[in-house]
C-alpha cells in the first residue's frame, strides 16, 4: 500500500460536502421540495384554470415560457403545482411503509421465534404478488383519489422494509450495550426504543432516500393510466399521460414533466446510494475495501 493510500485510510471518509454525488443529490431533491412548497409564489395562478381558445397549445414563448397545453393552462403554472402533489404522494407513502416495516422488522427481530416465523411468513406472502399487480389490483377497486395511491403504495411497499429492519435488528441484539441493558433489567419495549432504533436510523434513512423516487415513479405510471390524481389536482404523471398524443405538434407538453421527473428520481437516488457509502462504516476510508 502506498503512503498516499495509507493516509486516506487513516483519515477516513471525505466530509459529506465533498461528495459531488451527495451534494448533487441534495441539490436536486431540496430544489424539487422548496419548489413544491414554494409553488404558489413561484407560479402564481390556478393551474387548473382554462386559457383563451387563441392560446391553446401555444408553444413557449415570453407570455408563457413553457407554453400551453390543449386547454390553454400554462404548463410552467402546472408543472410547479405538480410538484407538490407528486412529492406529497412519494413521501407519505413512503413514510407510511417504512413506520409499517420498520415495527414489523423490530418485532420479528426482537420478538419470540413463533412470531419471528408468523411475521416473516405474512411478510413472504405479501412479496410473492408482484407489488405492481397488487397497486393495480387495489387501485382498480375504488374511485382513484390522491388518499387513495399514497394508501395503496404504502400498504405494497412495507415488506422489503420490513426484512431489512429485521435483518439489522438480529445484528443489533446480540451487541454487548444490548445485552448489558437487558442485565439491568430493562424490559424489551425499552431496550427497542433507547438502543435498538438509534442504531437502526441510519438504515431507515437511506432506505427511505431510495424509495422515494421510486414512488413518485409508481404515482406517474398509475397517472400515466389514468389510475391516479384525477383533475383538476395535477401531477407530473398527469401531465405527461395528457401532452402524450402531442408529442411532434406540442412536445414540452410530455417532455418537460418527464425531464423533471427523471431529475428528481434521479437525485433521490444519488442521494440514497451516497448515504449509504457515507453511513455505513465497512464502507467508509475507501482503502479498506481493497
Amino acid at each position: 500500500m502506498t503512503l498516499p493510500e495509507t493516509m486516506a485510510t487513516v483519515q477516513g471518509p471525505s466530509p459529506w460536502w465533498r461528495r459531488r454525488g451527495l451534494m448533487l443529490g441534495l441539490i436536486l431533491t431540496f430544489g424539487s421540495a422548496l419548489i413544491g412548497l414554494l409553488a404558489p409564489l413561484l407560479a402564481p395562478g390556478d393551474p387548473a384554470a382554462l386559457g383563451e381558445l387563441s392560446e391553446r397549445l401555444a408553444a413557449p414563448s415570453a407570455q408563457h415560457l413553457l407554453g400551453t397545453d390543449l386547454l390553454g393552462r400554462d404548463v410552467l403554472v402546472r408543472l410547479v403545482h405538480g410538484a407538490r402533489t407528486s412529492l406529497l404522494v412519494g413521501w407519505v407513502s413512503v413514510l407510511a411503509a417504512m413506520i409499517c416495516g420498520t415495527l414489523v422488522g423490530m418485532a420479528a427481530g426482537l420478538g419470540p421465534r413463533w412470531l419471528d416465523r408468523l411475521l416473516m411468513s405474512i411478510t413472504d406472502l405479501f412479496m410473492a404478488f408482484p407489488r405492481i399487480f397488487l397497486i393495480l389490483l387495489l387501485v382498480s377497486l375504488t374511485a382513484p383519489s390522491l388518499m387513495l395511491i399514497m394508501a395503496v403504495l404504502g400498504v405494497t411497499g412495507w415488506m422489503g422494509v420490513a426484512r431489512l429492519v429485521r435483518a439489522e435488528t438480529l445484528t443489533l441484539r446480540e451487541r454487548e450495550f444490548v445485552a448489558a441493558a437487558r442485565g439491568l433489567g430493562l424490559t424489551p419495549w425499552q431496550v427497542a426504543w433507547r438502543h435498538i432504533l438509534p442504531g437502526l436510523w441510519p438504515t431507515i434513512i437511506v432506505a427511505t432516500s431510495l424509495r422515494v423516487g421510486g414512488a413518485i415513479l409508481s404515482e406517474s405510471f398509475l397517472s400515466y393510466l389514468g389510475l391516479g390524481v384525477q383533475e383538476p389536482m395535477v401531477s407530473w404523471g398527469g401531465m405527461i399521460q395528457m401532452g402524450r398524443a402531442n408529442l411532434v405538434d406540442g412536445w414540452w407538453l410530455a417532455t418537460l414533466p418527464g425531464v423533471v421527473l427523471a431529475l428528481t428520481v434521479i437525485g433521490y437516488n444519488l442521494l440514497g446510494e451516497n448515504l449509504r457509502e457515507w453511513l455505513d462504516p465497512r464502507r467508509q476510508g475507501g482503502g479498506l475495501d481493497g
